[in-house]
C-alpha cells in the first residue's frame, strides 16, 4: 500500500467525485418546534362566521314571531278579523323562544371556537346538521338558507382542517 493510494486507511482523505457516496436526506419536519395557530383559518374560519350569521338571522326570527304574535293578539279583539280568534298565539310565542335558543346556541359555538376542543367540533357537526334537517321542512327562503348554512358549518367542521384545528396542541 502506498501512502497516497485511495484504498489506504492511512492515507490523506480523498475528496468525493460528484455523484459518488450517500445522498442527502430530506429535512424531516418538526413538530415540537411548529408555531400552533391561535385564530381558526380557511373553512374553520367560515364555520364560524356563518354561526354568527345564524345567530343574526335567529335574532331577525324571534324579532318576526314575537311581533306576529302581538299583532294577532290585538287583532282578535277587532270585529273584522274574527277569524283569528280559533288561531293560538301560544305557537308563535313558542317558535320565538326556540328561535331564541337556537340562536344563542349558535353563539356559544362560535364563541368557543377559540379554546374548543374536539367536543366542540362534534357538537358544533351536529348543529349544522341539525339546522340542516330543521330547515327541511318549512321549505321557505329562511329554511333554504338555513339549510345551506347547516350544511356548509357540518363540512366546515367536519373535514381535515376542522379535525386538525379542534384537535391541535394547547398551551
Amino acid at each position: 500500500m502506498s501512502y497516497g493510494t485511495p484504498n489506504n486507511p492511512y492515507g490523506t482523505p480523498q475528496q468525493p467525485q460528484p455523484g459518488h457516496g450517500y445522498p442527502q436526506a430530506p429535512p424531516v419536519p418538526q413538530s415540537y418546534g411548529a408555531p400552533v395557530p391561535q385564530s381558526p383559518q380557511g373553512t374553520v374560519a367560515a364555520a364560524r362566521v356563518l354561526l354568527w350569521v345564524i345567530v343574526g338571522l335567529q335574532v331577525l326570527g324571534v324579532a318576526l314571531f314575537a311581533f306576529s304574535a302581538v299583532v294577532v293578539d290585538r287583532a282578535k279583539d277587532e270585529a273584522a278579523f274574527e277569524q283569528l280568534a280559533d288561531y293560538p298565539t301560544s305557537a308563535l310565542w313558542g317558535f320565538a323562544a326556540f328561535a331564541l335558543l337556537w340562536g344563542v346556541f349558535a353563539a356559544v359555538l362560535a364563541a368557543k371556537f377559540g379554546s374548543g376542543g374536539n367536543g366542540l367540533r362534534v357538537t358544533t357537526l351536529v348543529f349544522g346538521i341539525l339546522t340542516a334537517v330543521i330547515a327541511v321542512y318549512p321549505f321557505t327562503i329562511a329554511g333554504l338558507v338555513h339549510l345551506v348554512l347547516g350544511i356548509l358549518i357540518a363540512v366546515f367542521v367536519g373535514n381535515s382542517k376542522g379535525k386538525e384545528w379542534f384537535n391541535r396542541p394547547r398551551y
